[in-house]
């Protein structure tokens, strides 16, 4: 059994810290000074990564293939079965005129007013798009109705990458909760709770923050008390419904609560016109014997109403498999907790994904698309997904590599090493997980349990910890190249993920700065706020 090393480097933690920080550091230099495409920095980064790991931290060169290998197949399956999907479905609403009839009701029935489009697309739609389907399918959808109503595509990528933090935590249904209760042996209904006591406090703020960034404070003064029910009602939802109804429906509530809400406040509240923010040049189609405007919901009803019955009904659970990676499993000893690392891939032909394939299929039948327009749509759906199926191989296949070198464990072991100072850090080592792994869910298998040894060794709350690594992904997921790569696919921006990733970066960082200063209050001063 090949034992991690953790200070490979001079046997000195701050050196051996520095050098597994290289790979990371390469695919952000690629990404966010060269500009380059997300697969060609995901390859470089991992081509790095493979002659750290063995030549450094000395894993050997199969194992190490076969943790790349491993990182690959999962990321197919489950994480692309999901986008490919979900980008098939977005193709149908296209092909079949739903999704135009959905950018027409959205012009006939919300104010010509670019700003508030944004709210209700971008934050409140696309969050439950999020809690649906996630791994970056609804900054990909949302992003291209935004285009469709007159935003240029970099700036509708970025804002969506920004309003896409809200939810993460409790995408796909509560999955990475329930994940992050699995790895860490906490409570998961406890760390659902303090997940719903920190998010809300960005979630609440963040039309503000974008508003901001877009219209400036004009557009401030102009539309906060959209902005306020928007983001109050988003935010007490998910406070709620996390703590006192069941976390695993957190974020279909509370975004179609905040929806709602928000298209019954602008029934009676309207922004005054103003003209730089109408949305010109586009209007609402009326196409002799097209589709009624209405119908233009009808692929996003049917894929929630059928996630949702797929959820709790357990359906994902029949024929799972639970996969002993051949060569890899129990092959090697975590050092940091002295216990065999385990490599079991959960197969379950009956995923997410899945369902979705099922809400696609029952959409195309729904608006009386043909079998050759449905296959034309499959056909189309590869040729936008296949640079971002790739590019989610390669940097997941990076993730588990990091991970299973030892490398990660350094990182986390140097982070903790900072004492009463590890809350403010936290949340970056959750991001950095997000960031590699592309997934809120993959960051807490990856990190949760290096945050409860941290936590428990410097005498702070597990669940606090725990849950901020949660917390701390979802900030990490706007600069992640996977969801990037996905958002991308279908816009003019492809190959420009460098760009797109130059223009998210500093609000990453911003926000995850601001909750590392949350959760040092939390820690410190407010430790009542933390379930038991």
């Amino acid at each position: 059994m090949f034992q991690q090393l953790l200070t490979p480097v001079g046997d000195s933690l701050l050196l051996s810290f520095l050098v597994a920080a290289v790979p990371i550091a390469v695919v952000l230099f690629l990404l966010g000074v060269l500009r380059r495409p997300a697969w060609q920095a995901s390859l470089v980064g991992l081509i790095v990564c493979l002659a750290i790991a063995i030549g450094v931290w000395q894993l050997p060169a199969g194992l190490a293939l076969n943790a790349v290998a491993a990182g690959a197949v999962f990321a197919l399956w489950p994480v692309m079965w999901i986008v490919v999907n979900a980008l098939l479905l977005y193709n149908v609403a296209v092909e079949s005129g739903r999704f135009d009839a959905f950018r027409d009701w959205v012009i006939d029935h919300l104010p010509n007013d670019r700003r508030v489009v944004l709210v209700v697309i971008g934050f409140s739609f696309g969050a439950l798009l999020e809690g649906i389907a996630g791994f970056g399918t609804p900054v990909a959808i949302t992003s291209s109705l935004l285009i469709m109503v007159g935003f240029p595509p970099l700036e509708a990528l970025v804002f969506t990458l920004i309003f896409n933090t809200a939810p993460v935590a409790f995408g796909a249904l509560g999955v990475p909760i329930t994940v992050l209760g699995q790895v860490t042996q906490l409570p998961d209904v406890s760390l659902g709770a303090m997940v719903g006591r920190q998010l809300p406090v960005l979630a609440i703020g963040l039309p503000f923050y974008v508003m901001a960034l877009y219209g400036g404070a004009r557009s401030l003064r102009a539309l906060w008390p959209v902005l306020l029910v928007a983001g109050a009602s988003f935010a007490g939802t998910q406070f709620v419904v996390s703590n006192f109804i069941d976390y695993h429906l957190t974020d279909v509530l509370s975004s179609l609560g905040s929806l709602i809400l928000v298209l019954l406040f602008l029934q009676v509240w309207r922004p005054a016109p103003d003209a730089e923010f109408a949305i010109s040049g586009v209007a609402a189609a009326h196409r002799p014997g097209g589709p009624a405007k209405w119908q233009g919901w009808l692929p996003w009803v049917v894929v929630s109403g059928v996630v949702i019955l797929w959820t709790e009904l357990k359906i994902s659970a029949i024929g799972q498999q639970a996969i002993h990676w051949p060569g890899l499993d129990k092959a090697i000893n975590i050092t940091l907790y002295n216990k065999p690392y385990a490599a079991v891939w959960g197969f379950q032909p009956l995923s997410t994904g899945t369902a979705i394939l099922l809400a696609a299929i029952l959409t195309t039948l729904l608006v009386g698309l043909s079998p050759r327009r449905f296959f034309k749509c499959v056909g189309q759906t590869w040729v936008q997904a296949r640079i971002a199926v790739l590019t989610v191989m390669l940097i997941i296949g990076l993730a588990y590599l990091m991970n299973y070198a030892g490398m990660t464990y350094t990182l986390g072991k140097g982070v903790a090493s900072v004492g009463v100072l590890f809350p403010l850090l936290s949340p970056f080592l959750g991001w950095v997980a997000v960031f590699l792994s592309g997934s809120d869910t993959s960051g807490n298998a990856l990190f949760g349990n290096l945050q409860v040894a941290a936590a428990r060794q410097l005498d702070l709350s597990p669940v606090l910890i725990a849950a901020t690594n949660s917390s701390g992904g979802v900030m990490g997921k706007m600069i992640s190249p996977q969801n990037i790569a996905t958002g991308v696919s279908l816009t003019a921006l492809k190959g420009q993920e460098g760009v797109v990733f130059a223009r998210t970066f500093p609000h990453s960082i911003i926000l995850t700065l601001a909750l590392g200063v949350l959760v040092l209050i939390q820690q410190y001063l407010i430790p009542w706020v933390i379930p038991g």
